[in-house]
């Protein structure tokens, strides 16, 4: 059973940028996430995609350390870091 055409929100490129502006290592994404740094590593170097599962784990840790992932135009994300006051 094939994954299927869902909107993909982390993609390689926006992973790097996530980390970069928390200042992570690869390794420190894995600690965090629970994701293998082989995994984490073929991803943001475009080797293989990850199943939903991984990219909600990805996700998970990127946004319980104040990232946020916003809507562009179209099926565009980008990536900021989340206000703390409104």
């Amino acid at each position: 059973m094939g994954q299927g055409d869902h909107c993909k929100i982390l993609t390689p490129a926006l992973c790097r940028a996530a980390r970069g502006y928390l200042d992570w290592t690869q390794m420190e994404l894995a600690d965090r996430s629970g994701v293998s740094r082989s995994t984490i590593r073929d991803y943001e170097g475009d080797r293989h995609d990850v199943h939903r599962a991984t990219e909600a784990q990805l996700r998970f840790a990127f946004e319980s350390a104040g990232i946020a992932f916003v809507r562009m135009e179209g099926d565009l994300f980008g990536v900021c870091l989340k206000s703390s006051a409104l």
